[in-house]
């Protein structure tokens, strides 16, 4: 057959399959020349265009890139914000578990009435309780290591009454804390000094007894009574709990406290507790708070949140703009069909419909698939890091680095939502131009130089 019959044998046939397309959709209209917007004949023509044929494999290669990319943008960002909320709450449940919401501590004489004060602000509206509290500096030390820890003196009632440390008990027992006269101390404390629940605790403060040559350091054992697991690295290697009297007499402490911290019902309305712990206080004191404390670190967590959504949705604005690429490829590669089209009748909204459904179709389908991604990871997040750290043979989420012992994750709905939302919104987006460049082109030139 020459080649100028098959040339005319082909155009024959893609004008047939074209009239048929149009005659499909003049059906679903009562004017001839427009059809009803998103008509099936689009979505038929859309879902045509998105498997593509061998020879228009390169443009289904851009299009599964442009796929897997929002899939893994949306999926990596669900993943890592839900991380950051998670370590963001896990940080700071333990520091407020364990070192209180509102700190006491005294004005014009020392604090020897911590014990009325402390039932006085505990009966206060709001708050859980009130804990008298010894604190000081010192060096624990065994025959095998010694390391620098913070000594807290506490009654037994309010030990017990401390979650984080009387639900983690992992060796021995706090029943009869105040009468052994023994110290509990961290795991991880434990681990550095080799020691177990009933060995032996050396604790050397540099503030013992006057001596004409100066202060002599205070060195004394006390026997291991509970070894506590908090979960945050540094709370497990550092701190020391001991009963309140024998920590005044440590350090030197004329029956007072240093310090009486305050745990509300709702660590959110510290205001408010401030101004009612002020009036039953009964005495001049000085307070700060929580936030006052950690404001540094919990401003610094929130920035780097931010800062890393900002960058990790970069990820779906590339994806995104793969789109628009391979969009504009595919309405090049059909120009001459978008002609036929237009001449049989096919509308200019009909035509950018149909190149909208197209490049929304993978937008939206990457955005759903990376959503589910997104939450089977987030969800079994510690199991992967558990199963990678074995597989590599290395630590992938350090204790000492990142201050808790296991990766944490918290899964915000809105924070999602708003994930999905954009995503959707940027895929849309990417559409636009090629849809109106198909929808703008001209039938004539097409034909001729197509």
């Amino acid at each position: 057959m020459p080649w100028s019959e098959s040339l005319r044998e082909h155009g024959r046939a893609r004008a047939g399959a074209a009239e048929d397309v149009t005659t499909m959709a003049k059906g679903y209209s009562n004017d001839p020349g427009a059809t009803k917007p998103f008509a099936p004949f689009e979505w038929l023509l859309a879902w045509r265009y998105l498997r593509a044929r061998r020879r228009e494999g390169f443009i289904s290669i851009i299009a599964g890139f442009s796929f897997a990319g929002v899939m893994l943008g949306v999926a990596t960002l669900i993943v890592v914000m839900s991380v950051m909320n998670g370590f963001r709450a896990e940080l700071l449940n333990k520091i407020i578990g364990v070192n209180g919401h509102i700190f006491i501590t005294p004005i014009d004489s020392p604090l020897r009435d911590y014990a009325e004060v402390s039932q006085r602000v505990a009966a206060a509206p709001g708050v859980v309780r009130a804990v008298p509290m010894v604190e000081g500096q010192a060096l624990a030390s065994s025959p095998y290591n010694a390391g620098g820890v913070l000594v807290r003196g506490v009654r037994e009632q309010d030990l017990a009454a401390t979650p984080f440390v009387a639900d983690t008990i992992r060796e021995g027992t706090l029943a009869g804390f105040d009468e052994k006269g023994g110290v509990a101390i961290g795991r991880r404390l434990a681990e550095q000094l080799s020691l177990r629940a009933g060995d032996t605790l050396t604790v050397v403060s540099p503030k013992g007894a006057a001596t004409p040559f100066g202060t002599a350091p205070r060195i004394k054992s006390y026997p291991i009574v509970a070894i506590f697991e908090i979960g945050m690295s540094e709370f497990d290697a550092a701190f020391v709990y001991m009963p309140l009297e024998e920590a005044q007499n440590y350090f030197n402490r004329d029956g007072d406290v240093s310090v009486i911290e305050v745990y509300l019902k709702d660590a959110d309305r510290v205001d408010e507790a401030r101004a009612v712990i002020d009036q039953v206080a009964g005495r001049q004191i000085m307070m700060t708070d929580w936030r006052q404390r950690n404001r540094t670190f919990f401003s610094a967590l929130e920035v780097e949140r931010n800062v890393m959504f900002l960058i990790l949705l970069l990820i779906v604005l590339v994806a995104a703009l793969n789109i628009v690429s391979g969009l504009i490829m595919l309405v090049k590669d059909k120009s001459a069909d978008i002609a036929i089209l237009r001449t049989m009748g096919a509308t200019r909204g009909a035509i950018m419909r149909v190149f909208l459904i197209t490049g929304a179709s993978i937008g939206i389908s990457g955005t759903v698939a990376g959503f589910l991604l997104g939450l089977v990871i987030t969800l079994n997040v510690e199991t992967i890091r558990s199963f990678l750290s074995s597989l590599t043979g290395t630590d992938l989420f350090s204790a000492e680095i990142y201050f808790l012992s296991r990766l944490p994750a918290v899964i915000e709905p809105g924070e999602v939502a708003t994930v999905v939302f954009t995503a959707i919104v940027l895929s849309l987006l990417a559409t636009l131009y090629p849809s109106w460049r198909a929808a703008r082109l001209d039938p004539v030139e097409a034909l001729r130089y197509g």
